[in-house]
């Protein structure tokens, strides 16, 4: 026999369960299942696979039963479409309880049995944590005639009429009883929540929590204004209501861009605030005699003036990224608030203006859409990448031109393979309530027209209806069963609230991760019986099929080798709430055009940039757009490639301004600091340019307090002594010298701005964009480390760092020169070991080390060749414990990719506990912190690596 352990979580072999059964059914001859809860979300996750064993004839039978009510009967009817499977349920009510978790299958040659503690149910597949034995054994094994004894036993007594026995939905009440009941037998972890409470009861959520507080602190420090950025659906304005009731605000305003939200936002503060009087101010209605007014910022534009400037003691402004519009710019300039806060998911702006700035570069929260799935804020969704009909060829079609794409899409076989996949892959809830994006005007209603015609209900909204038809379509469309599917172009990228959308379809070319973030974000609002979104992605054959996997991944800065990893294993790196699933042929069209993909060519950059600029409305880019998109091209690549972010522009021929060579060298110094990993260099800076004078010693404590809880004053008047230091140029070599000579001078306790870079910033332009630079870099630093200093020297797990970063972070005084490689550094009772996975082919045998990942607990590490076991160095390492020594690890899968030089990635601390030889000595490192799937995936796969087990059909005798 053989015998594997399975759990969620175990990455060592073969992942998590949902793997293991999808590896099962490869040449299985029959198989046999046997759980006691199904739900439906686990079932869809499933349906190719059991597509596939219909196809190959593979006969299934699955057991399953009502104990607890929890199974669904949707889930039983999916299951009972395939012709290969029968169905059959274990009626608990009367006879025993029945809680089996059993996936059996059969081969040539051998049985394979799952047998462990997950249901069929997505999260015990894929997500919760779940112990699974998987035995391999001969056919006439006395374990598998039991097994399989057992299931003919609990098979004859069931039924194949299960109708009686379970219901989809259930009354909210009779919902919170069962809830109650699962909750006593420990199934709360099942990940099934019904979402049901009263509205007196509504708690802040996880956001809105950290948001509430850093808003309290926010005001403690005197400041008026504040900006929350969260993903949509994580409930921002509840955010807002709850800070108006905390700050307790007499009189309210409420401005959003787009009038069809109003009467939400309104519904969601009378549950907060019920005892305030509420009403509108649009163009029909002006109730100016209420506490709280919602107001439109079309109505306000043409009489703010009828309210005095102090009028309201606290102002939100929804969708915030439009306040740099000229249309609010007189509105908020004219009103004197207490109090002024921002909504908004992607802080994107597409006219010039500085929406950091105006709200006072206060960013009390930033959530987006990957940290908002993991911590359940929004509906998780289910990605399937279909295979378009080979009638659709868009090959040598260019994306812009629309009426040729919509040409090629507008066909009624497309529209019979849409359907077909709607209905194979179902929805989570009660009724369809499908958004369909289209590529034009013309694509929608050819789409509403082709599905009227087949009986579905359907119906067009674009930029060409107005208000009150928008409306009342919406209304239908969430109030009855009248509507089934909505057409849409981009209309609804923004601004809509409709939370009972379960399906989304990809009905054009994916050419912008940035408007595939926003369309994906309309279907993610928790909604009762909603428990994921699915998500039907049709992908043709065009050149930029690849934007799908950037889009997936949701990064800003992209490594090829990490992306053809996520594709070849369904992207299951992410977020563990998500199922991404493509069909092969898709996957292998996207490998094969990123191996042609260099994502650090100007070629790549250039194309990146485009479509940023092109989404700006051909506005040019400056450095805090790339911050203010969730899905912006990565700012630091530009800086790293092409010296500076205007060098690059320069190539392009799209200038800002214009630079002499002396005032492109300055820029290139200060953004060579990019990324930052301490604040103190840059505050410095800011504080310097900004006031336009010398900022002495004892002053700079306040300054980089603005940007970091001070917690160790001794180590930060040091730090405080380095960064004068470090500015001064005290640790810069000739070449460093050479390059740029000194922007910084030190004097006595002073430090203040060299004659160079007062000259260079008597140019306006250059002043007001290396401020913004500044403030891109404290920023991105918040985004990254948050506000709080950990202590000395602080490094955060999973960070990208180099050598010389850390001897910044240490405070060492040699010149960098000396830290631009691998190897150990120490620094008092702290070393930091800095390690390549990968070694280059061509380095000497003798520092060709063993450093490896031994599993996601321990690594193991090849100490320098010349340290003795017996040497005080070398006691340090291996009773670091006891010695006090801390062991910093930092891995890389190799120095350079596309010639580029990669950073670390710092693993966290380690402890010796085992260790042999000498010279060097190999010691087995126990990590504090495990590594997450997500890094370990990164760190351990290879592209070329084959990720499927060895075929269980495969087995023979000398297996066992």
């Amino acid at each position: 026999m053989k015998y594997e352990f399975i759990s969620n979580t175990n990455l060592e072999n073969n992942g998590n369960l949902y793997r293991y059964i999808e590896n099962g059914f490869k040449k299985a001859k029959s198989f046999y299942f046997s759980v006691a809860f199904i739900n439906f979300a686990g079932v869809q996750i499933i349906l190719d696979i059991l597509k596939k064993s219909e196809k190959h004839n593979i006969k299934g039978k699955i057991l399953t039963t009502n104990y607890l009510h929890f199974t669904e009967l949707k889930s039983i009817e999916f299951l009972k479409r395939f012709k290969n499977i029968e169905v059959k349920f274990f009626d608990s009510d009367k006879m025993e309880g029945f809680h089996t978790k059993g996936y059996i299958f059969e081969y040539e040659n051998c049985y394979k049995a799952i047998i462990g503690s997950s249901n069929l149910t997505k999260s015990g597949l894929k997500s919760n944590i779940e112990w699974n034995t998987a035995v391999t054994t001969e056919k006439n094994s006395d374990f598998i005639k039991g097994v399989l004894n057992e299931f003919n036993y609990l098979w004859e007594k069931g039924v194949e009429n299960v109708n009686p026995y379970i219901v989809s939905y259930v009354k909210k009440e009779e919902i919170v009883v069962r809830k109650k009941v699962r909750d006593e037998y420990f199934l709360a972890a099942e990940d099934h929540d019904f979402g049901i409470y009263k509205e007196s009861d509504i708690k802040p959520n996880y956001m809105q929590e950290i948001a509430l507080k850093n808003l309290e602190t926010t005001r403690m420090y005197g400041e008026t204004r504040a900006l929350c950025i969260a993903a949509t659906g994580t409930g921002k304005t509840y955010l807002g209501a709850f800070d108006v009731k905390a700050f307790k605000a007499n009189k309210l305003l409420f401005i959003v861009h787009n009038e069809e939200i109003l009467k939400s936002a309104m519904e969601t503060f009378k549950n907060i605030l019920p005892e305030k009087t509420m009403g509108f101010f649009t163009g029909n209605k002006k109730n100016i005699d209420r506490d709280y007014i919602f107001a439109t910022i079309q109505s306000l534009n043409n009489r703010y003036q009828e309210f005095s400037e102090d009028e309201f003691d606290y102002i939100i402004v929804d969708e915030a990224h439009h306040t740099t519009a000229k249309s609010y710019e007189k509105v908020i300039n004219y009103f004197k608030p207490k109090f002024l806060l921002g909504l908004t998911a992607t802080p994107e702006r597409c006219d010039g203006g500085n929406i950091y700035e105006i709200f006072h570069m206060n960013v009390p929260v930033e959530i987006r859409l990957q940290e908002a799935l993991d911590r359940k804020l929004v509906t998780p969704f289910h990605y399937y990448g279909v295979k378009d009909i080979s009638d659709v060829n868009l090959e040598g079609i260019d994306l812009n031109d629309i009426p040729a794409v919509t040409k090629a899409l507008n066909l009624e076989k497309r529209v019979d393979f849409i359907i077909k996949k709607m209905n194979f892959y179902g929805y989570s809830g009660e009724r369809r309530k499908t958004l369909g994006f289209c590529v034009s005007v013309e694509h929608c209603e050819y789409m509403t027209k082709e599905f009227l015609k087949k009986g579905i209900k359907a119906a067009t909204i674009t930029g060409n209806h107005g208000k009150d038809l928008r409306e009342d379509i919406i209304k239908k469309f969430k109030e009855t069963e009248d509507l089934e599917v909505i057409f849409t172009v981009n209309i609804f990228n923004e601004g809509i609230d409709i939370p009972c959308i379960n399906s989304i379809l990809m009905l054009r070319p994916t050419a912008s991760p940035i408007i595939f973030t926003q369309q994906l974000g309309r279907g993610l609002r928790h909604y009762e019986n909603k428990e994921f979104l699915t998500v039907i992605d049709f992908i043709g054959n065009h050149s930029r099929a690849f934007l799908i996997a950037l889009a997936l991944m949701g990064r800003k800065g992209y490594d090829k080798e990490s992306i053809k990893i996520a594709v070849k294993r369904d992207f299951d790196n992410l977020s563990k709430t998500i199922h991404v699933k493509m069909e092969e042929i898709c996957k292998q069209e996207i490998l094969k055009q990123l191996d042609n993909e260099n994502f650090n060519s100007l070629k790549y950059l250039k194309a990146e940039y485009d479509e940023f600029k092109d989404y700006l409305k051909g506005r040019v880019p400056r450095p805090l757009d790339f911050i203010e998109y969730e899905d912006a091209p990565n700012f630091y690549k530009y800086v790293r490639l092409q010296k500076s972010y205007l060098d690059f522009l320069a190539k392009v021929k799209d200038n800002l301004f214009s630079l002499n060579e002396k005032e492109r060298v300055v820029i290139r110094e200060i953004e060579r600091f990019l990324p930052i990993k301490r604040v103190y260099e840059f505050a410095i800076i800011r504080e310097l340019i900004a006031k336009n004078q010398g900022l002495s010693k004892s002053n700079i404590l306040g300054v980089v307090g603005k940007y970091i809880e001070i917690s160790d004053i001794k180590h930060t008047l040091d730090t405080v002594d380095h960064a004068m230091g470090y500015l001064n140029g005290d640790y810069y070599d000739s070449q460093d010298l050479k390059r740029c000579g000194k922007l910084f001078k030190v004097s006595g306790e002073t430090i203040e701005k060299t004659e160079l870079l007062n000259e260079v910033l008597k140019n306006k332009d250059i002043k007001d964009y290396i401020l913004e630079v500044l403030d891109y870099g404290l920023l991105k630093y918040k985004e990254s480390f948050g506000t709080e200093d950990y202590g000395f020297p602080f490094l955060k797990l999973y960070e990208n760092y180099f050598m010389k970063d850390v001897a910044l972070l240490c405070n060492y005084d040699k010149k960098h020169s000396a830290f631009r490689g691998s190897g150990l550094l120490k620094k008092d009772k702290d070393y930091f070991v800095f390690i390549d996975l990968h070694k280059d082919e061509n380095i000497k045998e003798s520092i060709k080390y063993k450093d490896k990942i031994l599993d996601r607990y321990h690594f193991q590490w090849e100490t320098p060749n010349a340290t003795r076991v017996d040497s005080e160095i070398g006691e340090r390492i291996v009773k670091n414990k006891e010695k006090d020594i801390k062991i910093h690890i930092f891995v890389r899968k190799c120095k350079e990719s596309d010639s580029v030089v990669q950073p670390y990635i710092y693993i966290g601390k380690g402890d010796c506990i085992a260790y042999k030889g000498s010279k060097p000595i190999t010691t087995t490192l126990k990590l504090e912190n495990p590594l997450s799937k997500a890094i370990y995936i990164e760190l351990t796969e290879r592209v070329e690596k084959t990720l499927q087990v060895a075929e269980v059909g495969e087995i023979n005798e000398k297996n066992y």
